[in-house]
């Protein structure tokens, strides 16, 4: 159930135009997207000169993370406990935020599929609402630009199939709110950034997205434009990314988001994936490509990707071939763990067969102070 500036979102409004047009022109919601686009973005970077007052939990593609702000008291060095959640380099991905407006808990998906939506919103629910459907959820919703042109025809941004002429973002976006729509929760959309709102064309015409990453702030829920460089999405920043596509082949994640962040210990916990020897067999292949065909055949919008996309891609290739098998990356199928140290580092630890890791959701922290404001 979908509520924008406190009512209930009509649910017969699909019936001419699609719910989700009709949401991006509510005024309301025209108004965040306005103000969301006028904020400054944040650069997250290790060689900044920050003081020791807060970590964030980095989300990459199809991982999840949920973030339970309570927990900051508990900490006898508050400082070094999670205040931020984000993610970024969205492009046709969305990223979304749920935070349940009673107790601050948050939790932030990348979506990069349709596949994912249902089992991932039901997975980024399962620690938000603790089966309470009476919680008032608060969602943002941001990246998806707009990667085709919109059609005028009958007054719809796009055909009514899924096509490959509806791009990757409009079917993405869709799904996600006619989930919302369907699911008993209540939630109240709050930020919807995604599409034209998030969309900036250059002199020829083409099209990028504004922002492509968000920071959360976990004690007010606000939410700002945010950049990440490498030495921010940490730890285990190749294995997680080796997982986004070795995923689509490994039965476990059919039509799940990636589990990373163990939420109640405050520490990362890589779940296992497999890889196959053909993947290792496209990684041999690709790293002989140029960067422009790389660009060609591994993006979703060659044009919009940053300055690290070829690089990230070529460095989890050099793994996959100097680590063929997967079960020396995830010995036994155990997940990774990684416990954050007082001096700012990454600590690799054993897993206990006593640990429970199968229920948490996925992430990455680093120590950083940033000045966001309380609402």
């Amino acid at each position: 159930m979908i509520f924008v500036d406190g009512l209930p979102f009509p649910t017969d409004s699909s019936q001419e135009r699609g719910a989700l047009v009709t949401l991006l022109e509510h005024p309301k919601l025209v108004a965040a997207s306005n103000s969301f686009e006028a904020m400054q973005e944040v650069k997250l970077s290790a060689s900044k000169e920050y003081a020791l007052q807060g970590r964030w939990v980095y989300v990459f593609q199809r991982e999840f993370a949920t973030v339970d702000p309570a927990l900051i008291d508990m900490f006898i060095f508050p400082s070094l406990h999670v205040k931020f959640i984000g993610t970024d380099e969205a492009t046709t991905c969305v990223g979304l935020v749920i935070r349940n407006q009673r107790n601050g808990m948050t939790s932030v998906a990348h979506m990069d599929s349709t596949k994912v939506v249902d089992i991932g919103l039901a997975q980024m629910l399962s620690l938000v609402v603790d089966k309470n459907f009476d919680d008032d959820l608060d969602v943002h919703l941001i990246g998806g630009f707009e990667d085709v042109l919109p059609k005028q025809a009958n007054g719809s941004t796009r055909s009514e199939t899924q096509a490959k002429g509806d791009g990757y973002s409009f079917p993405l976006c869709t799904k996600i709110i006619e989930t919302l729509r369907k699911r008993k929760e209540k939630f109240h959309i709050q930020t919807l950034f995604v599409l034209g709102h998030n969309t900036k064309r250059d002199s020829q015409g083409n099209a990028y997205p504004v922002f492509n990453g968000f920071l959360v702030k976990t004690s007010t829920g606000f939410v700002i434009p945010a950049s990440f460089d490498r030495t921010t999405r940490c730890p285990d920043e190749i294995v997680r990314s080796i997982r986004i596509s070795a995923s689509h082949e490994d039965p476990t994640w059919k039509g799940k988001l990636l589990e990373t962040y163990d939420t109640q210990n405050d520490r990362f916990v890589i779940a296992p994936c497999s890889w196959t020897f053909w993947q290792v067999h496209v990684a041999l292949t690709l790293q002989d490509l140029s960067d422009e065909e790389i660009l060609l055949q591994c993006s979703t919008s060659p044009s919009a990707e940053g300055p690290e996309f070829v690089d990230n891609l070529r460095r989890q290739w050099d793994y996959l071939i100097k680590q063929p098998r997967w079960n020396l990356t995830f010995p036994t199928r155990h997940p990774r763990v990684f416990e954050w140290t007082a001096d700012g580092s990454w600590k690799r630890c054993l897993f206990s067969p006593q640990d429970s890791w199968n229920e948490d959701g996925g992430s990455n922290f680093f120590s950083d102070d940033l000045d966001l404001p309380d609402e």
